[in-house]
Order: C-alpha cells, then structure tokens, then sequence
C-alpha cells in the first residue's frame, strides 16, 4: 500500500498508531478535504492486520460530541470539535482519551479496540498550586495532546501541552484520576527549535522512554529519551519533516513495531490548506545506541517498492517543489493542480526490475486535465539535473492523454517530472505563474 495508507478519500491526521493482538490500529483526528477548521465532532478508528498492511478496515465513528447519523453525542458538556486522541489497553479494557478543544477532556472505555467507546469520566485532578508556580495546570482539564502509556509495572501516565509540556501519573484503578503531587511541568523545554510545541506521544522501547513530540519547527516529528517515565528527557534530534520539498505544517503522529518493523507514523497537508491532512507512513530504524535517523519523506508507504507498470496516482507525491498542490476534486477524483512553469513533481521509489530485452527507451503515458496551455514535461531518474534527464512529454492545450518515449530504466529510481511552458521570449514573464496542466495520473510501458 503506497501512502497515504489509507484509502485516498479519508483524512486521518495525528495518527497514534497501537498494536493490539493481530492488528495494529490508527486513532486520529479526523479532518475534511474542505474546511476552515482542523478536525471534527467525531472520531473514527481504521486497522488492518499485521500480516496484511496493505489492506485497512474502517470500523466508523468510535466517539462523538454532537448527535449525528442516527448517534447521540457522548458527552453531555459541549459540542465542540475532537483532537488528536490516544488509546491504550488496562486489563483488557481499551481506554480512549480525548482531547476537547477549549472543553474538559474525558476518558472513555470499550471492550474492543475500535470502539465504540463509552464516557467513564472527566479527568480529575488536584494540583496543589498555592504558591502560585503553575499557570493553569493541565490546561483547566483540557489536557491537550494526551499520549498514555502503561508501563510494565502497571503504572499509567499521561503526557500533554501545547507550546508547553506537562505530565501526570493517573490511577490505574479509574484511569482518568491525577494522583496527588504527580504533576509535573515542563519535562521538555520549550524554548530553542528542538523546543516542545504540541503532539506528546510515549513509546517504551526496552527499557528506554521515547517521547515524540512536535517540536518549534512545526513541520517535523522529533524525539527526546529518559530512563524513566518522568524523565529527565534528553533531546535525540527529529524523525521525519513533512515540509523538505513538499507544502509544509504541523506535525503530530507517533512510532510503533509491526513484525519487528519499525514504522513513524505523521500527516502531510492537501488541498491548500492547513486543515485537510492525510496520514503517512514510513520505515524507520532504530539503532543499537537508541537513535532513530532522520528518513525522508516517500510515496512507499508499507511497500518496499512502487511497480512503475502500474498506474501511479499523482497524488502519491510526496516532492512538490515551485507550486504543485494535491487537490481533492470529488471522492473520485484528486489531482495535482496549481502546476507552473519550474514546478516539480517527485514519487519514491520505483522498482523497475531487470529487463532482458535490447530495447533502450520505453513508453510514458500521463493522463492530465489541460488547461488550454502547451509545453513540455520533463522526466529525471533519482534528481533532477541535465545528466540524470531520461526523456520529455509534450503537452498541448486540448489533449488529455500525451505519451512519450524516456530512456529505459532498470533497478531502483526516484522519478520526477519538471513543467514547463512553451513560452521562452520576453513574454514568459506574463505566463510563469499561469496553471499549465492538472496531473491525475501516469503509468510507464515497455
């Protein structure tokens, strides 16, 4: 499955991937492709099995703060919207925690892992600030950004803030309690660009804490390790950033190990906006000093390679350089629009296999949306220079299907596609910002 991993009409950002049993399970927010505003009244749950990432279910909504569809809200205090929640398993319960906006955040519980979850409580805390050291601890109950852990010996704590980071340990015996004197804040600074801003996310990897975090610079997922739930935390540098050749924003997402695999999980922006984001997946690794290095961002997703014989989706690119915009048309149709004179398009990586034929060029068939302008694409193999150029694809105002011959490939290859107009003179100048084409999707022939 290339990414997004999900089906391409769903918008699932600040993904906290879980493993529990055979499966492992994505709870998010829940975005729309036309917004004005991040996230949603609902939440819902997708898995898919270990052994099977290519395929995910969609188990619907799992916890809601309006009526709708037939449903009653779950909560009773507000109808605001739902961020980014976090869901861990207590004695085989499955206990959801869900951030509010501008609202008391609450615990929920179900018996199966996708839901539906069903309200135990607002959380409950006493943080004894009569000296005045904190300024509106755990956010008035809001307790932005949960991210849970329950650690081996049975003890539960929960990580939040925005633009500021604080903990607790909760009981374990109602899961939404703040036990007395636990509370503790600023376990990440949050000055600096490796300074916490927002999207806490525990993992536990032998005997090492990881918290991944969005750090001031927004568009990445960094991390910060400790030898114990409560630190002290030590900044290890950043996993993946959505803004290196692509429209950038924030970030918020976490790891897991699916069959020994390790994976991040994060969100990449779509249709102009801040507020239409998709979830993306990639293979990390972890190094025996506890380091994960940086990985950049791909079109692989679960897969290993991307069959070039088959037809590539343009909205799988993950470089978009000098314009370039995925849009959502319909539930149908996406696109890349907003194409300019000198934007590029990237997809990695491509297997193009062996080839035992004396053949040196193949067929590019790209199917567009014209726009009443000619010029040309060009087409590179790993980067785009002169010397890496494998062939150009002409395009006119009227055709909606061109093809051309590039040099045949073999092995492993990013590929990417340069625009350009056919105007060269003095009047370029007039059309370097006019849309030239909309790409929908493209395929390689021998």
């Amino acid at each position: 499955m290339a990414n997004p991993y999900l089906p391409n009409w769903e918008y699932i950002p600040d993904g906290e991937p879980r493993v529990f049993g055979d499966r492992v399970y994505i709870y998010g927010s829940h975005d729309k492709p036309d917004s004005e505003t991040y996230c949603d009244h609902k939440l819902k749950v997708w898995s898919a099995s270990v052994d099977d990432l290519e395929n995910w279910v969609c188990h619907g909504v799992s916890f809601q703060t309006i009526d709708s569809e037939g449903r009653k809200s779950d909560v009773d205090w507000t109808d605001n919207l739902l961020f980014a929640p976090d869901v861990v398993e207590k004695d085989g319960k499955y206990y959801l925690y869900a951030y509010i906006v501008d609202d008391k955040g609450c615990v929920a519980v179900s018996d199966n892992p996708e839901g539906p979850f069903t309200l135990v409580s607002q959380y409950k805390f006493n943080v004894d600030n009569s000296e005045g050291q904190y300024d509106n601890p755990c956010d008035g109950g809001t307790f932005i950004d949960p991210g849970v852990i329950v650690d081996d010996d049975g003890r539960v704590f929960i990580y939040c803030g925005f633009t500021r980071s604080y903990l607790c340990e909760l009981n374990p015996d109602n899961m939404y309690e703040v036990i007395d004197g636990s509370y503790q804040e600023n376990f990440l600074p949050s000055t600096g660009d490796e300074g916490f801003y927002e999207a806490a996310s525990m993992r536990k990897i032998g005997d090492t804490y990881y918290m991944i975090y969005s750090p001031n610079i927004g568009s990445r997922l960094a991390y910060a390790t400790a030898p114990s739930p409560t630190g002290p935390f030590t900044y290890r540098g950043y996993i993946v950033d959505n803004g290196v050749d692509f429209p950038g924003g924030n970030d918020h997402g976490s790891i897991a190990c699916i069959k020994g695999q390790w994976y991040i999980f994060y969100h990449r922006m779509t249709n102009g906006t801040d507020m239409s984001r998709r979830g993306f997946v990639e293979r990390i690794e972890i190094l025996p000093d506890g380091t994960i290095p940086p990985v950049e961002m791909t079109s692989l997703g679960f897969s290993e390679g991307l069959n070039p014989y088959e037809i590539t989706p343009a909205d799988t690119a993950c470089v978009l350089r000098n314009g370039g915009m995925i849009t959502e048309l319909d539930t149908f149709t996406r696109l890349i629009t907003d194409i300019r004179g000198g934007t590029v398009m990237g997809w990695k990586y491509f297997e193009f296999g062996e080839d035992f034929t004396s053949d040196e060029y193949m067929k590019m068939e790209l199917k567009l949306r014209p726009m009443g302008c000619s010029g040309k694409l060009n087409v590179y193999a790993d980067e785009v220079k002169e010397d890496n150029k494998i062939g150009e694809v002409s395009f006119d105002r009227e055709s909606s299907v061109v093809c051309g011959k590039v040099k045949k490939l073999t092995g492993r290859h990013g590929i990417f596609i340069e625009a350009c107009g056919a105007y060269t003179t003095w009047a370029k100048y007039k059309f370097e910002n006019r849309n030239l084409i909309e790409l929908i999707a493209f395929v390689f022939k021998k």
